[in-house]
């Protein structure tokens, strides 16, 4: 009988955590529009381990309205104009990492993309966002990207830059950037 409790307590002893969280600012450069719009916002995401060398991980970033200014044909004459586009992503997959402190890792995940067309404040925005995602401009999401990370204990920071394509007749390619802590547990 005790070798069934024994078995178990073994193998949960292993060299690896198994729960990371943290949060991140986002940078999104929406290259389909004309000029690019350069997003920032912010995200989260939550993550765990399924072997001491692969993750799965899910997050979501939420993108602020961004001024752009606007040139005219005769080249001189440009304006100011506020996007009232807000991105809204979320993602699930697998990351593939190395072992030590700090970790190199390659990661592969789908979700969507849901476009909002906002004049609120950002905490609104985010909550009309939300509820437009099955209503609103939703599009399939692909991502591949890379990154490194480094722990100090339990705390770490995460830097990470990939492709965050959507498609909406045919491909688009937007690359991505996030940076921020990260918690293991």
């Amino acid at each position: 009988m005790a070798f069934l409790f024994a078995v178990p307590s073994g193998l949960m002893a292993q060299d690896y955590n198994h729960l990371e969280f943290g949060g991140f600012a986002d940078y999104l450069n929406l290259s389909r529009t004309t000029p690019h719009i350069n997003f920032v916002g912010l995200g989260g995401r939550v993550a765990f381990n399924v072997h001491p060398h692969v993750q799965l991980e899910a997050e979501m970033a939420y993108d602020f309205k961004r001024d752009y200014t606007s040139t005219f044909s005769n080249g001189v004459t440009t304006q100011l104009v506020t996007s009232r586009l807000r991105p809204l992503t979320a993602l699930v997959g697998p990351k593939f990492q190395s072992s030590g402190p700090v970790r190199f890792f390659v990661t592969t995940k789908v979700g969507f993309i849901n476009f909002s067309d906002s004049d609120q404040n950002a905490s609104s925005g985010f909550v009309g966002a939300l509820g437009g995602v099955t209503a609103g401009d939703t599009k399939f999401a692909f991502y591949p990207g890379a990154g490194v990370e480094g722990f100090w204990g339990p705390i770490g920071l995460r830097l990470e830059a990939g492709d965050n394509m959507y498609f909406d007749g045919g491909a688009r390619n937007n690359f991505r950037v996030t940076f921020g802590p990260q918690f293991r547990f």
